[in-house]
């Protein structure tokens, strides 16, 4: 029973890790890289479609994306969706495909950008922790209940609280190595 639960509290936890991985990817570097274009919805014959699947991305060189669309109708939209987006991106066709260049992160965008990284992995922080409080909350119930005895639920919170403190580290290297790719110049 308790194993479920810790079993359970790690699956969350690490469930957290991945989005923070996630989110993170979408955080700009000073390369260029595909995962940057994922949250773009395109304006499709009228419904929001995600840009992967109306187009092939890929990053030729370190500070250019090229997209190339299946459909070439589409490119107007695609351009249109790429200059809306919060990502201050410029993006150029030749009628066959999109170029984005990437200019190099000034020293101000890239201590913002360190800013968004620290909110994210506090997000996951808060996340992990929510989890943990969550499980010590079933733990309380099953010792209340009579299911465990008090010294199993002591041994249970003190199990819960190493899983906790071992993805919490996780975040943390996960923050620190995004920040060092963003001051990396």
């Amino acid at each position: 029973m308790i194993d479920d639960l810790i079993h359970e509290a790690e699956k969350k936890m690490a469930k957290s890790i991945e989005v923070l991985h996630h989110e993170l990817a979408t955080v700009r570097t000073g390369r260029a890289t595909p995962s940057l274009l994922d949250r773009i919805q395109v304006d499709y014959y009228g419904a929001a479609t995600p840009l992967q699947q109306l187009a092939q991305i890929h990053a030729p060189e370190a500070r250019l994306l090229l997209i190339q669309p299946y459909d070439r109708g589409s490119i107007g939209a695609i351009e249109k969706a790429l200059t809306k987006s919060e990502m201050n991106l410029n993006p150029s066709n030749d009628g066959q495909v999109i170029r984005i260049p990437f200019a190099p992160l000034t020293e101000d965008r890239r201590k913002e950008l360190v800013k968004v990284v620290r909110h994210k992995a506090e997000e996951a922080r808060v996340s992990v922790r929510n989890v943990r409080r969550d499980e010590q909350h079933g733990i309380q119930l099953l010792e209340k209940d009579g299911d465990i005895s008090q010294d199993e639920a002591k041994r249970a919170m003190d199990q819960l609280q190493k899983v906790t403190d071992r993805h919490i580290e996780q975040v943390e290297q996960v923050a620190a190595a995004k920040e060092r790719d963003l001051m990396e110049v």
